[in-house]
């Protein structure tokens, strides 16, 4: 399964945080959340699982989507961070309080 840490071969820590600072914040801006810088890195990494384990069921080759290594790994973790901070969203909505 393709991952943040798999596409294009392998992202160290240091490019693992920055892509998932990214997706996070491009995911932050699609929902009109505002979870701050770390829960960007976090949303962005979980999303990376998320829009890899889609991109498989659907049977997407990101790489023909697009080029590279950080942009592949970029579009995979914003998609999965934007359906996780919908489904976030769409939990906390249903809650009554």
């Amino acid at each position: 399964m393709n991952n943040l840490m798999d596409l294009g071969g392998g992202v160290n820590w240091v490019m693992m945080l920055i892509i998932g600072a990214i997706a996070g914040w491009i995911a932050e801006k699609v929902t009109r959340s505002d979870v701050g810088l770390l829960m960007n890195i976090v949303t962005g990494i979980v999303g990376s699982f998320i829009g890899a384990i889609l991109a498989k069921q659907l049977d997407l080759n990101v790489g023909e989507i697009v080029t590279g290594w950080f942009w592949s790994n970029l579009l995979v973790s914003a998609v999965g961070a934007v359906i996780l901070l919908m489904l976030i969203k769409l939990i906390r909505g249903r809650r009554t309080s």
